[in-house]
């Protein structure tokens, strides 16, 4: 492996890597900040307002990012009347294109995380913090959701799902790690070392959001471990 051909252009790749971890890390906050709210309100009982956001989760798990992508970035530019609205000079950008996407499918699968774990929610818990006369939003602040993102294991393995996902975004012409992988290859003729150098970098990606939501599940289960270990030391005595 010639890393001269890597160390040369690292400008190329650290460019690249800028605009992906700016990417993921606006995606992943909008959409779960969109998708809190309609986790609780899938789990309200209104049942128009249920049907409506599981028909939106489901169109955004249904079809494949990179149809969705294709469909928003070309199909939109073809649409005469969409180029009279004032949302045109936002959709006629790629990066804005991807963004919208990545935003839409970060919030559907996260609603669908963070409502299973409200249905598995005790509803012992809900009543006594009910007939304590706490109000809605106090016991979603204060129980509901606390609880709730203790149980979602899962969250990470969506966020590797959708940091890997990002890839795509190249082929709507967004310079990413992937864009950049490519340049340093039509420069030099070397995939192994431009590719190879881009894998390295989304390896350290996921190993990192991996480890950042490890230590934030600890920080989250930090008030349950005097609990914990009163209860692992009654089991030890028994």
């Amino acid at each position: 492996m010639d890393v001269s051909i890597v160390s040369g252009d690292l400008g190329v790749y650290l460019q690249g890597l800028k605009n992906t971890l700016i990417l993921v890390s606006i995606s992943f906050s909008i959409g779960l900040i969109m998708a809190v709210p309609l986790a609780v309100l899938r789990t309200s009982g209104h049942i128009v307002v249920h049907l409506l956001i599981r028909i939106f989760v489901h169109a955004c798990r249904a079809t494949p990012l990179l149809v969705q992508m294709f469909f928003l970035y070309y199909c939109f530019g073809n649409i005469e009347a969409m180029k009279e609205t004032f949302l045109w000079p936002m959709f006629k950008e790629a990066y804005f294109c991807a963004l919208f996407v990545f935003c839409l499918n970060t919030c559907a699968y996260t609603t669908e995380i963070l409502t299973g774990a409200i249905v598995a929610l005790a509803q012992g818990e809900i009543e006594a913090a009910r007939t304590a006369g706490m109000s809605t939003m106090r016991l979603l602040r204060r129980i509901v959701l606390p609880v709730v993102f203790r149980r979602i294991s899962t969250y990470s393995k969506e966020i590797v799902f959708m940091l890997h996902g990002f890839v795509l975004t190249s082929v709507i012409t967004i310079f990413d790690i992937t864009g950049a992988g490519r340049i340093v290859n039509s420069l030099y003729y070397s995939p192994y070392e431009a590719l190879f150098s881009a894998a390295v970098l989304y390896l350290i990606m996921t190993l990192s959001l991996i480890v950042l939501v490890r230590t934030l599940k600890k920080r989250w289960h930090r008030p349950l471990l005097p609990l914990n270990d009163s209860i692992t030391e009654l089991e030890a005595s028994t």
